[in-house]
């Protein structure tokens, strides 16, 4: 029997900037995420940082996971085009990624939080253990990490200058102030703007706030016993990490049992996307591993 011939224009990967917005029905609530990647994969759920909507993931980042891997990015309670009321602490928002992953048909997953999605990812990992298989930690710290309570005292004066020199503020919040460091800042920023259609509502200045609030509780609280949190690790990040201070990086590597570091030259608390090829590589070495 003769093998058909390949299709002369086969079609190209799919891309997060034309991923179709969608809902998941979690006890009532929508919530709001976008499909991409090789269906029959483990999946790989991404969760990002404060005020974060679907538009505000990297496409450059979450294309590069998704060449080899399903990806899945979602938003919070209450932010973006998912229902709800944005919650006050950073374990309301676990329970729910818990909930959204169970309403999507999961039993398994790869995890992968940034900034606040880094702290929901750590109480996912204590809560409910054997349901992540892999988990990546970047731009993130423990809870009581050291500077994160004060992240409001350092971010409003660079979002005042944001304002005043008609710069998006995380010019100044997630990239130094080196040339690398800016051009890497104009590259992330304009990668953010591709997506033409369809794009997800910003978040709300209340759920901000609430945000806020559960991210300076999260700063505040006991030391979580981090010891216990078996799931094999990868942290990642920038040199220079001024709304979560880069140390914190080193404490979670210290404490999560064989934990594996990367951290990022000239960088700030973006890192992973000034070096996405870079950490796609890594991470996907690690997850594939």
């Amino acid at each position: 029997m003769q093998t058909p011939a390949p299709p002369l224009h086969p079609e190209p990967p799919a891309q997060f900037i034309n991923a179709a917005n969608q809902w998941v029905n979690v006890q009532g609530t929508p919530f709001a995420y976008r499909d991409l990647g090789p269906k029959g994969e483990l999946p790989l759920v991404l969760l990002n940082h404060w005020g974060a909507v679907l538009d505000n993931f990297d496409p450059r980042l979450i294309d590069g996971l998704a060449r080899t891997r399903r990806v899945i990015a979602v938003d919070y309670r209450g932010i973006g085009a998912s229902g709800g009321t944005a919650p006050l602490t950073v374990s309301g928002m676990a329970d729910d990624v818990i909930a959204t992953i169970a309403a999507l048909g999961f039993e398994k997953v790869d995890l992968l939080g940034f900034s606040l999605g880094g702290f929901v990812a750590q109480d996912i990992a204590l809560k409910a253990p054997n349901l992540l298989r892999k988990l990546i930690l970047t731009g993130t710290g423990p809870a009581g990490g050291k500077g994160i309570d004060r992240v409001w005292s350092v971010s409003w004066p660079l979002m005042v200058k944001g304002l005043l020199t008609l710069r998006d503020p995380k010019t100044y919040l997630f990239f130094t102030s080196t040339a690398t460091g800016r051009r890497a800042a104009r590259d992330f920023l304009k990668r953010l703007k591709e997506r033409r259609n369809d794009r997800d509502k910003q978040a709300t200045p209340r759920a901000f706030l609430r945000q806020l609030k559960a991210i300076q509780a999260w700063g505040r609280q006991p030391a979580q016993d981090l010891g216990r949190l078996h799931t094999p690790t990868l942290i990642a990040n920038g040199d220079n990490d001024i709304m979560v201070p880069s140390s914190n990086s080193a404490e979670l590597a210290n404490r999560i049992p064989n934990a594996q570091l990367i951290i990022y030259q000239d960088a700030g608390h973006g890192g992973i996307f000034q070096y996405h090829a870079d950490f796609v590589a890594q991470a996907s070495a690690f997850l594939n591993a």
